[in-house]
């Protein structure tokens, strides 16, 4: 019986109505025997006990790691850790926090959330769950969050320590659907000019960006900038519903074919609400995926400028196909092209993935990040755009039509090490938490906040003395000074994200950056 459960499981790849078709494909029955008896052989004669279920995962991932570097396996916890961000929600109490020296300090509860709900506010420290310790026992923020989500509907005790009250408070918060965003910040950068930034694409990037748009339209926006910089991908079909909004009738968007899958075209409906005004779309070197289509899109019919360097160059389409038990394969199945025919995706070699994952730090070593005139195109992968006929290229990701190379000299070494160890966002927090009540009376709106405030020296000071005792320090008085002038900014930014939303950390910190910059000057 042990053995009939275990061939029904190695054979439920080819059984399952996702792979049906590929049993005929294959062109010896026997390899499927042969794979059954080894497994059968180890698990029966094997010196030391196994777990069968380890074996044929194994097996799984063994087979998956010989193909290109984006096929992959997932168990069915991963499965669903991988699958909630795009999904648009999750199941949990409802609060954006961060540990601050080993205590959970909720940065905002969720409007209209479960925490808000019962009056958790901004400040609060959750020190226990359900009667358990969670602050001072150097629990990590993975097993925090598992204690704090659950199925909608089931309660969970919290005991929370709030600023100026002795003794401790006790709220009783019942688990509800917590909707995840996928646009980052949404505002008018400069007058007529609005900014939105998109993290990923899920099933509600579409939604999140047009109700982003509308505001911004209200408040006078006649062009745009699609912010995309360290935006992974996600949903396909999420990136050419938004690509429709911005091209006419029948445009092609987007395609896929795959030796054994046939081509599949995504053609704009016409009736896109953002026909007119211009367009700018930010990309860089993490820029992946789902947003290259978009990307593409936007380039290939000359209908906006992509602004930055080129992005990372995935042009593989994954197929979901999930097991009984909730694991997963998401197996490539076809390449993607951009409406001019490129093909972006970057070169590999099947079963050589270290190669492949080290692509951007070889992009480093060779100058490509500072310098368009490093980077060479083969001829044999041109092609042009359909309005203007300009010559673009496949073969690795989508080139900017302008280049903006990355300023080495905007964080110096010392800056860099001082993020890397959390000295920075340590700092910003324990002042928000201290000065918090202070803060909202003196500047009762963002725009007080980014009018008048000062990050206070003595805060500045205290992180630079506290980096210093765990060895962090600068190499001379320049390199502190450099420093500085790229640290205020960025302590501001993360002290307005905690007083109010993420728009409002883009709001000031896009002003040094030198992608967006360049935006505006093609628009302005």
């Amino acid at each position: 019986m042990k053995h009939q459960r275990t061939l029904a499981l190695l054979l439920t790849m080819v059984s399952l109505s996702a792979f049906a078709q590929l049993r005929v494909k294959t062109s010896d029955e026997s390899l499927l025997r042969k794979l059954y008896s080894a497994e059968m052989a180890i698990a029966n004669l094997y010196v030391d006990s196994i777990s069968e279920e380890k074996l044929v995962e194994d097996a799984i991932r063994g087979m998956i790691s010989q193909l290109d570097p984006h096929s992959s396996y997932t168990t069915a916890k991963e499965t669903a850790e991988m699958n909630e961000p795009l999904q648009g929600s999750f199941e949990g109490i409802g609060v954006q926090f961060n540990m601050v020296e080993d205590t959970l300090v909720v940065i905002q509860p969720v409007t209209n959330g479960p925490s808000e709900k019962v009056g958790i506010v901004a400040g609060d420290r959750i020190v226990a769950v359900n009667d358990s310790a969670i602050a001072g026992v150097k629990m990590s923020k993975e097993d925090i969050m598992k204690r704090l989500r659950g199925k909608k509907g089931t309660k969970v005790r919290l005991e929370v320590v709030r600023r100026g009250i002795e003794e401790k408070l006790l709220f009783k918060v019942t688990r509800d659907k917590i909707p995840v965003t996928t646009v980052d910040a949404s505002y008018m950068i400069r007058p007529g000019i609005g900014y939105i930034r998109i993290g990923s694409f899920g099933a509600t990037t579409h939604d999140e960006f047009m109700k982003g748009a509308d505001s911004l339209r209200s408040q006078g926006m006649r062009d745009l900038i699609i912010d995309l910089q360290e935006n992974g991908g996600g949903y396909l079909q999420a990136a050419a519903q938004l690509a429709d909004e911005f091209l006419g009738r029948d445009d092609l968007i987007v395609y896929t074919q795959g030796l054994r899958v046939p081509r599949q075209e995504f053609r704009a409906h016409g009736n896109g609400r953002f026909q007119d005004g211009r367009v700018v779309v930010l990309v860089n070197e993490y820029t992946a995926s789902a947003a290259e289509i978009l990307a593409g899109a936007i380039q290939d019919h000359d209908r906006g400028t992509v602004v930055g360097r080129r992005s990372f160059g995935k042009g593989l389409v994954q197929r979901p196909l999930e097991f009984p038990d909730g694991s997963m394969i998401r197996l490539t199945v076809a390449h993607y092209y951009t409406p001019s025919g490129r093909c972006i995706q970057k070169p590999y070699v099947k079963g050589e993935n270290k190669e492949y994952a080290e692509d951007i730090e070889k992009r480093f070593r060779h100058g490509e990040l500072y310098s368009a005139d490093s980077i060479h195109f083969d001829d044999s992968l041109k092609c042009y755009t359909l309005k203007k006929h300009r010559p673009v290229y496949g073969g690795g990701g989508i080139m900017p039509d302008r280049f903006v190379p990355l300023d080495t000299t905007q964080y110096t070494r010392f800056h860099r090490e001082l993020s890397a160890k959390s000295f920075v966002i340590n700092a910003s927090l324990k002042y928000v938490d201290s000065h918090r009540r202070q803060l909202k009376k003196q500047y009762p709106t963002f725009e007080a906040f980014r009018a008048g405030f000062e990050m206070p020296d003595e805060v500045i000071e205290k992180l630079f003395a506290d980096a210093e005792k765990q060895g962090v320090k600068p190499r001379d008085e320049a390199e502190r000074t450099k420093t500085l002038q790229a640290l205020k900014p960025q302590l501001k930014a993360l002290i307005a994200r905690d007083l109010w939303e993420m728009s409002e950390y883009f709001h000031i910190i896009n002003e040094t950056n030198h992608i967006v910059q360049q935006a505006l000057r093609e628009l302005e």
